[in-house]
Parts: C-alpha cells; structure tokens; sequence
C-alpha cells in the first residue's frame, strides 16, 4: 500500500501499481481523512488502508515522506497484535517501489521478495541515465526466432521485439509474471545492448536491460518446468506482450 501527504498522489501511485500488480490488493492512503481532503498523514487513515489490503501473506507500506512514515509506524501500533509482523514498512521510492513491488507480489512472491525489489526500485532509472551500453550483437535472421536444448539441459529461445514499446512497465510485468509461473530458473539477455544475463523473474532487473522495438534478446530456462516456460514466453512475444 502506498502512504502519501498528498490523496492524488498516492492514488496516482496505487492506480500505476494497479496496472502491474494483477489481482494484488493495493490500497492508498493519502492526505487528511477530511471533506476537503488537505494535505497531511493520518494514522487511522493509514490504519484503514492496511486492514483494507491485509492478508497473512504480509502488507508491504510505502511512505513519501517523515510524518508518514511516523503514521505508518503509529497505524501498525493500533493493528491487532496478531497481524502486526505480517506488515512491513519500506525505505523503497514511492512510485518506482510500488510498481516493482506489484509485480512481484502479482507473480505470487513472499513479503520478503516483495520487499527486496521494492528496494531496488531505482535501479532501472540509473542504469538508463548512465547511459552505458555494450556494443551490438548481430543475429542472423535465421537465429532470431529459435528454441534450442543445451547440452547442460537448459532451453533457449532467442527472438526479436517487435512490440513498439519493446519491453516497458506493461510488457515487462506480463512477462515476469510468466517467467514467475514455473519452476525454472529463467534468465533473460538484450543480446542487442550487450546487457545480461538478468533474473527474468524480476520487474527491476528487465527493465534495467533498455529492451526497445527491435532488440533481440535470449530467454534462458533451467530446471523443472524450463520447457514449459519458455513455451509460455514464446507464445507471450507473439501475442505482442498483449499490448
């Protein structure tokens, strides 16, 4: 749940988070529980949205600023004694960690990798303002579009975005989302970039990658499921991400 000054900005947070997160309860509170809705935190307020969102899976919180991160604090003091080590306050950025953190709770994580992505919100912003890319990779048209086993027992499949967009928020929580849904261990390359491998089963780490319009990029699966995955993924990459 996203905690805010500002009632249109948490909001706004909690509706961008909503476009990530699937069916994961995301709730905002933000601003005075007044008519005129002024600026400001309230602690009962806080204290409603976290029962509102509250399962035994665990509440992750994010604040924007101190007095809501003292409500934050203040509402979980006021929770039923039995719930409050299922909720868990985050230092993640306000927009970023709560799109990070819809996705991977979408994908059915637990609170503690909900949290840890959370933290890593920032990361795909830096990466892109730094600017630092590798050299493109050629790929023969003919390897664009292939699925081939490893001899270590892996699955890959190579392809071409084609998507306008390429890999961006929508695309890359469907996508995570996918990759999450099996028991393989997926990791995901911009061959195009040169960035890579990445954890395929995190919003953060994908988006680090710049994948855009016509960047090839490699999908590698292990384990249990591997097949399956990369089946699933395929099929996702030609229905455009579903964009």
């Amino acid at each position: 749940m996203v905690v805010s000054h500002s009632a249109t900005l948490a909001e706004g947070a909690a509706e961008l988070a909503r476009e990530m997160g699937g069916d994961a309860p995301i709730e905002a509170a933000g601003g005075l529980d007044q008519p005129d809705g002024p600026l400001g935190t309230d602690a009962a307020f806080v204290l409603a949205a976290i029962e509102r969102a509250y399962s035994d899976d665990g509440v992750l919180v994010l604040m924007d600023l101190g007095s809501a991160i003292m409500s934050a604090e203040m509402a979980i003091a006021m929770l039923d004694p039995a719930r409050q080590a299922h909720v868990r306050l985050s230092a993640a950025p306000l927009v970023e960690g709560a799109v990070a953190a819809a996705a991977t709770a979408g994908a059915g994580a637990t609170l503690e990798a909900v949290s840890q992505e959370a933290q890593r919100g920032l990361e795909a912003k830096v990466e892109h303002l730094r600017g630092d890319r590798g050299g493109p990779e050629e790929v023969n048209g003919e390897e664009k579009d292939r699925l081939d086993e490893q001899q270590e027992g892996s699955v890959v499949l190579q392809l071409v975005i084609h998507n306008p967009t390429g890999l961006h928020a929508r695309p890359a929580a469907r996508f995570v989302k996918t990759a999450s849904a099996f028991g393989a261990e997926v990791s995901l390359t911009n061959l195009t970039k040169d960035k890579g491998p990445v954890n395929a089963r995190s919003l953060v780490s994908v988006t680090t990658l710049g994948v855009t319009c016509g960047d090839a990029i490699r999908i590698e699966a292990r384990g249990e499921g591997a097949r399956e995955v990369i089946s699933a993924l395929e099929a996702l990459a030609g229905r455009n991400f579903d964009e």
